[in-house]
């Protein structure tokens, strides 16, 4: 038994009891790199390697992230003209990948998956089966083991150029290092002083044109820039298990960050099959991630489970709002309220009608004729599912059932203990909304599980915020060197004199008299 279900024994019949009644209690909450004081007391264990994360109450979901230039957006004030909006085109990549209920292991490579295509601006990465889908996880509480170390490896993945930025910048001659305020203060000569405080009004004015610091971008020897990257958010039911990175610089335009599950596993409500759904804004643009594993079987009226699974979770999605909290904006309810929205996962679809030529057809490699079978592509065709979403064109290979550490489908030998499939595509990606181009739709061939990861990338339009008035932007003008003394060399010395007398050792003291 693993270590946490020790831990919580005593919490089992509360858990079991709150699953099956489909009690909400945390479900609302997740895991994020975003770090805010009134959220300090409200931390948990957490999910990530490194343990810079926040957990998010409901009440604060909404309004928490809205920060610009260093200041807290409070909704309700600062009321300003209608603003006239331009468009940004990012790149955002889209994986999901059913992993067999195997934990990683520390070797596992994860960057030649992700690092497939040219770096994106933004990362979404959804797994189904993170653990075994047994009793004591579909009914006990959530191990957050596995979840813990896909994140570790995800995080070292997309940021491996990015460990040592300082050391890949070319050093700059000639420029005397910055001289901070503490610094300067504990200088003694007039003189020192003096020549301390221009480097260091220089040095400012040099940087007032807001570049990024070495921590946020790095240059590889070729001369490419590389960004870090940041959990926006992450979120684990049962083995589903869904998390968005963003490139560091984006991170303070992103805000409304909400989550919301559906169960609809065992009765229709445990978490063993379901969907994760993910709600941000960034800029002025909503998108809703929706990551699920949806009902199995390759048996007749399956195809209609998995249907119901797919309405089910578009009807029971909500992204609720606090009425403590007065909004400037409404933001989404549900999936189809967003402005893009990407559904993923092991969405289980498999072929239609088994025909003695399906497995000629699969020593072909003639996709284009299996693909005629797709349940998938049947149902949604009939309208009776995923009615007006897109998807990419199909030129890979049934990502379903692998040998696992093998590339022979279970069907290739007749030696496998496996339980009978005919191979399928299970593992899919598809989308709605304006303003979003997928640039391509392929699969991995890591043989971790018995599927293969699937990726796309997008080229997606976000709308920024311009507004026809905007607050002076305060820069120092160009001025030289005795006119910078003149206006502030005087206070500086002054502050730097009284703190110099604040530490001189008293003349007098005062003793206790008994």
């Amino acid at each position: 038994m693993r270590e946490e279900g020790k831990n919580h024994k005593s919490s089992w019949p509360k858990v079991v009891a709150r699953k099956w009644l489909n009690i909400k209690s945390s479900a609302n909450e997740f895991n994020s790199d975003y770090r805010t004081k009134a959220l300090l007391q409200r931390r948990r264990k957490s999910c990530s390697n490194d343990g810079i994360y926040v957990v998010v109450p409901e009440e604060l979901s909404e309004e928490w992230l809205m920060e610009t230039s260093n200041q807290i957006e409070r909704p309700g004030f600062d009321q300003r003209a209608e603003p006239i909006t331009s468009s940004l085109d990012l790149r955002m990549f889209v994986g999901t990948w059913n992993v067999g209920g195997k934990p990683p292991n520390d070797g596992l490579n994860l960057r030649e998956w992700l690092m497939s295509k040219a770096p994106a601006d933004i990362y979404v990465l959804g797994f189904q089966e993170i653990v075994p889908l047994n009793a004591g996880n579909v009914l006990g509480p959530e191990d957050c083991g596995p979840a813990a170390k896909w994140l570790s490896l995800i995080r070292q993945a997309l940021n491996a150029n990015t460990t040592n930025p300082a050391s890949k910048q070319p050093p700059v001659p000639n420029v005397k290092p910055r001289v901070s305020f503490s610094d300067l203060l504990s200088l003694e000569d007039d003189d020192q002083l003096t020549d301390n405080l221009l480097n260091l009004r220089l040095n400012s004015c040099s940087s007032e044109e807001g570049s990024p610091s070495p921590s946020d971008v790095s240059t590889e020897p070729s001369g490419k820039v590389q960004h870090q990257y940041c959990l926006a958010a992450s979120k684990q039911m049962v083995g589903i298990f869904l998390c968005v990175w963003v490139r560091q610089d984006l991170y303070q335009h992103i805000s409304s960050l909400k989550v919301s599950c559906v169960g609809r596993g065992i009765m229709g409500y445990l978490g063993n099959k379901g969907s994760i759904s993910i709600s941000m804004t960034l800029y002025k643009t909503t998108f809703c991630f929706v990551c699920t594993h949806l009902a199995s079987g390759d048996k007749e009226g399956d195809a209609i489970r998995r249907n119901s699974d797919v309405m089910e979770i578009l009807r029971r999605t909500r992204f609720s709002h606090s009425s403590r909290i007065l909004k400037k904006t409404i933001s989404p309810d549900t999936i189809l309220d967003h402005n893009k929205i990407i559904w993923l996962g092991d969405l289980n679809y498999r072929l239609a009608s088994i025909c003695g030529d399906t497995y000629e057809l699969l020593e072909k490699n003639d996709w284009q004729a299996l693909l005629e079978r797709d349940e998938l592509k049947i149902e949604q065709k009939s309208g009776r599912v995923f009615k007006g979403w897109e998807e990419g064109e199909i030129c890979f290979a049934p990502t379903y059932k692998y040998l696992t550490n093998s590339d022979r489908y279970v069907v290739q030998t007749s030696m496998s203990k496996e339980k009978w499939r005919t191979p399928a595509w299970c593992d899919r990606i598809l989308w709605k909304g304006e303003g979003l181009k997928q640039m391509c739709y392929v699969r991995g061939e890591s043989s971790f599980s018995d599927h293969r990861p699937v990726s796309t990338l997008f080229s997606t339009q976000v709308n920024l915020p311009k507004y026809p008035k905007s607050t002076p932007k305060i820069t120092f003008q160009s001025s030289t060197a005795e006119e910078l003394l003149s206006e502030s060399t005087e206070e500086f010395l002054l502050v730097a004199r009284t703190q110099s007398c604040i530490q001189t050792t008293p003349r007098f003291s005062v003793t206790a008299q008994n």
